[in-house]
Parts: structure tokens; sequence; C-alpha cells
């Protein structure tokens, strides 16, 4: 084990502290009720990152650490945003279409839960995720110094693998069960659940990319949503 997985191990128990203590999680959940989405943009901005950097430690065997983590970081903040509003739009959302007789078995919450993950992750997932996928090109772009363009970044997506693999495999078999359980849980600790899962699936995604398990454009994109 590296110091640096030491230290990433730290940090992550750190945060992981900050939620299971009472007084800690107390002032978190607070701040998190006062200020929606900037609570949302720190808290997939730490998170995720720090799954996207252990996940590329994995595959490549070294922390690749340099100014460009810091803008990954902040398309993941902005994702964040993005999940704090939609979370309730689709559990809610869901709710309604039951009480409505649009879905079946209105007042049950775990049908709710999976009712709104299935229809996040089967609508509003594909679209985040290749907002994700091109915020990514464009980074990478930006730091080889290439011409960018919105259309040659749309070119340079493997569509086959991206919609195949990441809309359908990653976002039915992992993300549905996932955020089902997620809108089981209490509204105010769903979205730093959600961001502690990235991390989860970060790491998998890249002892497959690794072993060669699954195709070779396995990306930051496919850990949320």
């Amino acid at each position: 084990m590296k110091k640096g997985d030491v230290i990433w191990a730290l940090l992550f128990l750190v945060a992981l502290a900050l939620f299971l203590v009472p007084s800690s999680r107390e002032v978190i959940l607070s701040f998190s009720n006062a200020h929606h989405y900037i609570s949302g943009f720190i808290k997939f901005a730490i998170l995720a990152t720090m799954g996207d950097v252990m996940g590329k430690r994995i595959v490549s065997g070294d922390y690749q650490l340099s100014s460009r983590v810091l803008v990954t970081s902040v398309v993941w903040g902005i994702i964040g945003c993005m999940v704090t509003l939609v979370f309730p739009v689709f559990m809610g959302g869901a709710g309604q279409a039951q009480e409505g007789s649009l879905l079946p078995f209105y007042g049950v919450p775990v049908a709710q839960a999976i009712f709104g993950s299935s229809i996040m992750n089967l609508t509003f997932a594909p679209a985040m995720n290749t907002f994700h996928r091109l915020a990514d090109l464009w980074i990478e772009s930006k730091y080889n110094n290439e011409k960018v363009s919105f259309k040659g970044l749309v070119n340079k997506i493997d569509w086959g693998t991206f919609v195949t693999f990441n809309w359908l495999k990653v976002g039915i078999l992992f993300w549905i069960p996932v955020h089902s359980i997620v809108f089981l849980l209490p509204e105010d600790i769903r979205v730093a659940v959600a961001a502690f899962s990235s991390i989860a699936l970060g790491i998998i995604l890249s002892f497959a990319a690794k072993k060669g398990s699954e195709p070779a454009q396995i990306t930051e994109e496919e850990e949320l949503v």
C-alpha cells in the first residue's frame, strides 16, 4: 500500500465520520437544509472526485494529481447540484403519478422508490451522463492543447459503448437498485449517500477496466446517476 492510499483512506474515513457522528451530522444537515445547491455541490465535488482519483490510481497504479483534478471537481459539483434538484422531482413525481392512478401501488414507499429511481435513470441519467462525458472530453482536450469544438467532442464519443455499457448496464443494473434504496432513506441524507455510492461504483469499474472485463471507455461519468 502506498502512502497516497493511506492518505486517501484517512480522508474517506474522516468524511464518513462526519456523517456518522451525531454532532457533526447535525451541522451538515442543518447547512444542507439551508443551502441545498451549495451543499450538493460540495458533497459531490469532494466525494465523487475522491472516487475519480482512486479509480485512476487503480487503473494506472499512480495518483494523478494536478490542476485538472480541481477542474474535474467543479464538474462533479455541478452534477451534485443537478442531483439535488432531480431527486425530489422524480421521487415526488412518482408519488403523484401513483396518486393519480398513472402508476400502481399508491402509498407503498418501496414501489414509489423503485418507480422514481427507474424513471430517473432511464430519462434524466442519460442526458446527465452525456453532459459529463462531453465535459470530461473538453477538459482532456484543453489540457492536451487540442482545438475544441462541440461537434468534435460529440464525435469523440464511442456511442455504441457509451449507450450499451453506460446508459444500459450501469444505469439499469447498478443505479436503479442503488437509487431505489437511496429514495427509501430520509430525504436530507439522500444526496450524500448517492455521492458515497459513486465512490463504490468508481472503484468497481476501475477494477473491471484494469482486468479488461469491460470496454476501455470507462470514465468518471459512469460513476453517477
